[in-house]
């Protein structure tokens, strides 16, 4: 496998730090609005990371935050009157059930506010360092030149360091920024050394991964207008602290654009995920966002929505012709038209495959099912293979595993499954006595690639679940 790793700008062979595991960190939402569309590309295109992760074998952690203190929270408090706490419990709903009707799942959705402990903790070591400063209002700051790294990850020189915060003769340097934000009147507070305060955005992030991951894992993601100052920052604060190498694969999803800008709150031209999910369906959404490679910007109309629920009903009827002919009985043979049928469907499922090693790509990955779906409207229809449509549909499975959009069509019961891999069997059986090995070999690769483990003898084949 390949990722793109935005450190560096480069492609690069994927080697998880256990070759068993893959330990991922996400950064989620600020919970001061409503999550919208381009939210929702991202978290889909990181559940498709981490599906096939899981697909290829690999146990995957996946750390997702909420973002439960900040300084857009209080303004937004302040703005409508509520208490902050209200405004945090109405968008960390909104959001989990975005997630929920997306299909997406976290194995860990840790919030800033139940970490206040593990924060203060995490900045007094960056004090004790060298690496941080106290001031008189009782703010603490990184101090950006403590870290010869910094800029690397964004590619940005000193003269961009820009932090987007006010500017406080309190800093020894401009682009130092806030670890800890000593406390205002009317703001929601904590106790610390350095008295109270609230921790700074950058600080969280760092502290949470670190706490469910440990000082060093595989994958650290997120949108692409958060490698600046955002990520960066994480990584200055977390090698400082460690003084190892923090993370070694950075991924970040481009922008969803409308009307050629990108969607972004600031804008005013957001699509709240919620009304989205409504009007175009869970499956039509998930389709969508991955019938793009997750580094290419995205643009929305309604348009572009109703061609892809067009292309996805157009898999979803290939999926339903090879039910049908998976409930005929098998013939005991296959022809040499067959076979070559056979051949292609398995190329189209290794293209597939190749295509989502290299960096993920859904979009290739898409039109490789795509052509699959043609061999069955062109091929398979007419000549009812049940060997070919169980090794299509055993491709179709597959390619839902991962883009999560066809789960009802792909809704076998266990009697089924059992019948049909007895059928694939019957026939791999028959390959090997004509010693067509490549074929027969492959078959049990895709079977085992499906968890399907064959236990060949002397007399017969038997199967079991691995």
């Amino acid at each position: 496998m390949r990722i793109y790793n935005s450190f560096g700008r480069k492609l690069e062979e994927f080697v998880p730090l256990d070759k068993n595991t893959v330990k991922m960190y996400v950064c989620g939402p600020t919970v001061y609005d409503y999550v919208h569309l381009g939210h929702g590309r991202t978290f889909v295109a990181f559940d498709a990371i981490t599906r096939f992760l899981r697909l290829k074998g690999f146990n995957v952690i996946r750390v997702q935050n909420i973002t439960d203190i900040d300084d857009k929270i209080i303004n937004k408090a302040n703005e409508t009157g509520k208490p902050w706490q209200e405004i945090v419990d109405i968008y960390s709903k909104d959001y989990l059930e975005n997630l929920k009707a997306l299909k997406v799942k976290i194995d860990f959705h840790p919030r800033v506010s139940s970490h206040i402990k593990e924060i203060i903790q995490f900045i007094q070591s960056l004090i004790d360092k060298g690496h941080a400063y106290t001031a008189e209002s009782g703010s603490v700051y990184f101090d950006v030149t403590t870290y010869p790294k910094y800029g690397e990850l964004s590619s940005t020189k000193m003269d961009q360091w820009n932090q987007g915060e006010e500017f406080l003769k309190e800093k020894k340097h401009p682009f130092d920024f806030a670890l800890w934000k000593g406390m205002k009147p009317g703001e929601p507070y904590w106790e610390s050394p350095w008295g109270n305060g609230r921790p700074g955005w950058h600080i969280e992030c760092s502290t949470m991964s670190t706490r469910y991951l440990g000082e060093q894992f595989d994958i650290h993601g997120g949108g692409m207008d958060l490698i600046f100052p955002h990520h960066e920052n994480e990584r200055a604060q977390s090698e400082s602290l460690t003084g190892k190498k923090w993370v070694n694969y950075w991924i970040h999803v481009a922008f969803l654009n409308i009307k050629g800008e990108k969607m972004a709150k600031s804008l005013k031209n957001i699509i709240p995920l919620n009304e989205a999910i409504k009007k175009y369906g869970t499956e039509n959404l998930r389709y969508w966002f991955l019938s793009s490679n997750y580094r290419s910007p995205i643009n929305f109309s309604e348009d572009i929505i109703e061609q892809s629920s067009r292309s996805l009903q157009r898999l979803k009827d290939a999926v339903s012709i090879l039910r049908s002919i998976l409930d005929e009985e098998p013939k005991s043979y296959s022809s040499d038209d067959e076979i070559a049928t056979q051949r292609e469907i398995i190329d189209k499922i290794n293209g597939f495959f190749n295509s989502l090693e290299n960096d993920f790509d859904t979009s290739s990955a898409l039109a490789y099912i795509h052509e699959l779906a043609g061999i069955v409207f062109s091929k398979l229809q007419s000549s009812r293979d049940f060997l070919g449509a169980s090794l299509a549909l055993d491709g179709f499975s597959k390619f839902n595993e991962v883009f999560g959009v066809m789960d009802e069509e792909m809704g076998f019961t266990m009697e089924k499954v059992d019948k049909v891999i007895d059928k694939v069997i019957e026939v791999r059986d028959l390959l090997r006595s004509r010693k067509m090995y490549d074929l027969s070999d492959q078959i049990r690769k895709i079977l085992e690639e499906s968890g399907i483990k064959l236990l060949d003898s002397k007399d017969k084949t038997t199967w079991r679940f691995q």
